[in-house]
C-alpha cells in the first residue's frame, strides 16, 4: 500500500506542481502505459482513462498532509493545484520509491490536460491500428473537436515518450 502512495508522491517530488485533477490522472495513466511503476487501475470515462483508485489515493495523501491541494475558484469552475508538502518530502527520504525519468515528467507536465486527454485516449486504444484509433477519438471525443494536426502531434508525442522511457 505505502509503495503505491510513495510512487505517486515521487511524481510530485519530480514535477514540483501539477495543475488539475484531470492532468494528474492523465500523467499517471500515460506514465503507467510507458511501464512506470503505478498500480492504479483505469477505466474509460467521459474525459478518457480515469482511476477511482488514484482519486482515493490522492484524498488519502492530502488527508495525511503529504500532498497539498489548493482549490482555486475560477468563476465557473474550480482548479486544483497539487504539490508535495515538507512532510511528504521527509516521508520520501525514508521510504523507497521509484523515480521516473525527469525528461518524461517534464514532458508530461508541460502539456495541457486537453492534449494529455487525447494522448491517453489514444494509448487506451493502442491495440487498434492508427486509423481505428483516430476514428475512436473522433467518435468518443467529438465534443473536443480534435483536429488532424492535433492527432498527428499526439502520435508523434507518444513516439517521443516511448523513446524517453526506453
Amino acid at each position: 500500500m505505502l509503495k503505491d502512495h510513495a510512487n505517486v508522491m515521487g511524481l510530485f517530488l519530480q514535477a514540483g506542481e501539477i495543475i488539475g485533477r484531470k492532468k494528474l490522472q492523465k500523467m499517471i495513466y500515460i506514465a503507467k502505459k510507458l511501464n512506470a511503476p503505478f498500480s492504479e487501475r483505469y477505466t474509460f470515462h467521459m474525459f478518457g482513462p480515469y482511476s477511482e483508485e488514484l482519486s482515493l489515493r490522492m484524498e488519502e495523501l492530502c488527508n495525511l498532509g503529504f500532498v497539498v491541494e489548493n482549490k482555486e475558484d475560477k468563476g465557473h469552475y474550480y482548479q486544483y493545484r497539487y504539490t508535495l508538502s515538507p512532510e511528504g518530502e521527509r516521508f520520501l527520504e525514508m521510504y523507497p520509491h521509484q523515480m521516473l525519468s525527469s525528461e518524461l515528467v517534464e514532458a508530461l507536465n508541460e502539456k495541457s490536460s486537453r492534449f494529455l486527454e487525447l494522448v491517453s485516449t489514444l494509448l487506451y486504444f493502442e491495440d487498434l491500428d492508427e486509423e481505428e484509433q483516430r476514428e475512436k477519438v473522433k467518435t468518443l471525443k467529438a465534443k473536443q473537436n480534435y483536429s488532424e494536426d492535433e492527432l498527428n502531434e499526439a502520435f508523434s508525442y507518444i513516439h517521443m515518450l516511448r523513446n524517453l522511457s526506453s
